[in-house]
């Protein structure tokens, strides 16, 4: 007896291999994806995009994502200026996750004013707890100024 789900899904070889998009959204119709600054290789961020924001990446050439949070699509910059013009984009195996190249407009991908969302490292304390510790922190913007918090 064949597997009626297995025959509504694209076949495995096809999504591996095959030449045509076919994101794997999550039970969320969501896909996470990565963005790096296409110069330097540092990883700028995480966020998930659904059918409309990957389209509209797609059609656009810019970043655009599903927030979690405010449940809604948004162009990064909408707010900040801070546009990520993509330079490649690619899918992994599963095309359950997009990876993305910009060139991050202002040189600062992060709310917080940061050019990368990952400026503290994981380290131990004296007491060997897990502690973070700030690297590559230096922020350029104010958040208060650029946003309004």
């Amino acid at each position: 007896m064949s597997d009626p789900a297995a025959a509504a899904s694209p076949a495995l070889d096809d999504v591996e291999e095959g030449i045509t998009l076919r994101p794997k959204f999550d039970a969320h119709g969501l896909v996470t994806c990565v963005a790096t600054d296409a110069r330097t290789g540092d990883v700028l961020m995480v966020a998930f995009m659904n059918d409309e924001a990957l389209r509209r990446t797609i059609d656009s050439g810019e970043a655009w994502y599903y927030s979690r949070s405010r449940k809604r699509l948004w162009k990064k910059g909408e707010s900040s200026g801070h546009v990520q013009r993509v330079l490649e984009m690619r899918v992994d195996c599963d095309q359950d996750a997009v990876w993305i190249k910009v060139d991050q407009t202002g040189g600062a991908a992060c709310h917080t004013g940061r050019h990368s969302c990952f400026y503290r490292r994981i380290d131990r304390g004296a007491d060997g707890e897990p502690v973070l510790t700030k690297v590559d922190a230096e922020q350029k913007f104010d958040p208060e100024k650029v946003y309004g918090k």
